[in-house]
């Protein structure tokens, strides 16, 4: 059996780590410290990716799964297809398909290099992080967008804040949009379920200012999204411990220890205020869509039915892979608009035609039911921890916004995650070993 070279795979981990780190302030590097380079900064992940795939690809570790050739292979042919039968940018093409061919492929190098305590370590930093990220984004919340802690992409004075409810503007946080933010505190809420329901592989304290840190996060944010993913993560960890009764006294434990959590919290003016905005904002936008149902059923299952619906109009080939992006339409038009479609899979089917884009959406669909299922077993016999990361995982995979390059790295660090808590090895420099080397 072979193994890898210990000083390769600890360059590899520390890759993913700057990969994270990267991912988590990019927006700060480019909102804060270094705004003459906020458009090189937006890529700043994809050489690092690019470099990660190519080492794993010569230790012989990049695994043989159908997924990753068949993006690949459609990333490509959607490069000629946009030159020849699209927008005819080649630069706006190279933009899109990186998604595919570079970023996608990521996520199961990821799988390869990392292992479950791994996975755990990343879900520790994420807990230490929260707190002084939920304190900074009350500090915007109520700070003008004028301020420099609002400062926008490229030091725009304008701010980054986006509207909101009651003159309060939704925070960004260290991202450089708001939905960063959102997706930050989705990820370590699903982390601070499961360190509650294994709270001996944490710190206690770090673990309760972690729990106020997403309580403050919900209103703060003024994100339905992000109350809505707390939600599902709830209920796969109800579901969870349904199966495993050794978790009925924890799930007892952490709903009283999130109790007195936002009991306190919620006696703190701060809080009080943007707990009325984000009430405000949750009542007037349901109003709007048809309450929760509409909400769901439009944003996440009506997505694909339009986006089929649609196909019918698109040419063979659509209108070019890169062209429903933000910098696709910078360089095709000199503006940021949607020229294709603001949901994911109608800008997917828009970019690269029925049979392309129907290929790209089954793929995600069909990777998701594969990590589902292994979840579920592992659920089963007690191992809750790819089950309840799967809480956040389905929800950004399948249809978030990957044209979004924040979405997309927390969609493809969520995905490398969820495979790497499947491995469970003796020998952490035995990549052999690795669920991805078993199943391919």
């Amino acid at each position: 059996m072979n193994t890898i070279d210990k000083n390769v795979l600890s360059m590899l981990k520390k890759g993913i780590w700057l990969y994270f780190f990267l991912l988590i302030f990019e927006g700060a590097l480019r909102k804060w410290f270094l705004p003459g380079l906020a458009s090189p900064l937006l890529i700043i992940r994809d050489p690092l990716a690019l470099w990660i795939l190519f080492e794993v690809w010569r230790q012989g570790y990049l695994p043989s799964t159908p997924y990753l050739y068949l993006m690949i292979a459609i990333g490509s042919i959607g490069i000629v297809t946009a030159i020849l039968f699209g927008h005819g940018n080649a630069f706006v093409a190279l933009f899109g398909a990186r998604i595919l061919v570079i970023q996608f492929p990521l996520m199961f190098a990821i799988g390869v290099i990392f292992d479950k305590e791994d996975v755990l370590k990343m879900g520790r930093m994420l807990l230490l992080l929260s707190f002084p990220l939920a304190v900074l984004i009350a500090v915007q919340f109520y700070s003008p967008q004028s301020a420099w802690v609002n400062r926008g992409i490229g030091g725009d004075v304008e701010g980054s804040g986006f509207s909101g409810s009651m003159g309060f503007f939704r925070p960004s946080g260290t991202f450089s949009f708001t939905n960063g933010n959102s997706l930050f505190f989705q990820f370590v809420a699903a982390y601070v379920i499961y360190f509650w329901l294994n709270p001996e592989t944490i710190n206690r304290t770090v673990l309760i200012l972690a729990s106020i840190a997403v309580i403050m996060s919900v209103p703060l944010s003024i994100s339905r999204t992000l109350f809505f993913s707390i939600v599902v993560t709830l209920f796969f960890a109800a579901s969870g411990a349904l199966f495993n009764s050794k978790y009925t006294g924890k799930i007892v434990v952490a709903g009283v220890a999130i109790f007195f959590s936002l009991l306190i919290v919620s006696q703190l003016e701060f809080f009080q205020t943007a707990t009325e905005a984000f009430t405000d904002r949750f009542d007037t936008a349901n109003t709007s869509e048809g309450g929760l149902e509409g909400v769901l059923g439009d944003r996440y299952l009506g997505g694909l039915i339009k986006a089929i619906k649609g196909s019918v109009e698109q040419s063979f080939f659509g209108l070019g892979i890169g062209m429903g992006t933000n910098v696709g339409s910078q360089l095709l038009t000199g503006k940021t608009t949607f020229l294709i479609s603001e949901g994911e899979w109608g800008r997917v089917i828009g970019e690269m035609g029925a049979i392309m884009g129907l290929g790209v959406i089954f793929i995600r669909l069909g990777f998701c039911w594969e990590i589902f299922i292994n979840g579920y077993r592992k659920m089963v016999t007690g191992d809750l921890l790819p089950w309840i990361l799967l809480s956040f995982g389905l929800l950004v995979i399948p249809q978030g916004q990957w044209a979004q390059p924040t979405t997309l790295g927390f969609s493809i660090l969520i995905g490398g995650l969820i495979i790497s808590s499947f491995n469970e090895r003796d020998d952490a420099e035995d990549l052999d070993d690795s669920y991805l080397k078993q199943t391919s």
